[in-house]
């Protein structure tokens, strides 16, 4: 058993309203994941295992990233964000929730879409609140049993929900870390006999520079 970093994307398209649109990089999102690839070089971090989502930001990400490992990086669907989007437009039509236009905005409207979604109350909705919890919970404890640490490129509603996975975070609380997570950031989780801890948080240390201050993205 060895400890599994996750990294979220970077910086996507923050102008997009929707899933297919809000899927690629920005050029400061390419820029990010170029910084923490030479980070990770130069303070001689190497990994055993190297994996990301399916999708085009995680694959651009970790492609940026090059991180130091001697296999391929293993694409894993499972890794995946949940349909953000999709289920914002549901809720909309079927609760009068609008969809945010700013982070203020998204503060007050994820974990009431959250509640809405964990309680079954979005009609239509990709995937169940439920499945979403067991496809990261079964990803994030199969990657930590695995031999040698691994590096997971996979987007912030992923590193939000393996936490309330390891903390037993409660709705507000898996609400406010997704809205906390920085693109690029790293999150550390080591595994114990009596479970996962979370060692690390939100962790920028690519972005720490003056001159980087600007790239501490959240979207």
């Amino acid at each position: 058993m060895s400890h599994v970093t996750m990294v979220r994307h970077g910086q996507a398209n923050s102008s997009a309203r929707d899933e297919t649109g809000y899927d690629r990089l920005s050029p400061l999102g390419h820029e990010q994941a170029r910084w923490l690839g030479h980070y990770l070089r130069d303070t001689g971090d190497v990994f055993a295992r190297v994996y990301c989502g399916t999708l085009r930001r995680h694959m651009e990400t970790a492609a940026g990233i090059d991180a130091p490992c001697a296999q391929a990086v293993v694409r894993d669907p499972r890794l995946n964000e949940l349909s953000y989007f999709d289920m914002a437009r549901l809720v909309e039509d079927q609760h009068g929730l609008p969809i945010p236009t700013d982070r203020e905005g998204f503060v007050h409207h994820l974990p009431r879409l959250f509640t809405l979604w964990r309680d079954g109350a979005i009609d239509g909705a990709p995937e169940s609140f439920a499945a979403f919890e067991a496809r990261v919970s079964d990803v994030l404890h199969e990657l930590a049993a695995g031999r040698g640490r691994a590096l997971v490129v996979t987007s912030g509603g992923v590193i939000a929900m393996a936490m309330r996975v390891a903390m037993s975070l409660d709705i507000p609380a898996l609400a406010h870390a997704s809205l906390a997570i920085r693109n690029t950031s790293l999150h550390r989780f080591q595994p114990l006999a009596t479970g996962l801890a979370l060692t690390q948080f939100n962790a920028t240390p690519h972005l720490d520079l003056p001159d980087r201050h600007h790239a501490q993205t959240h979207i």
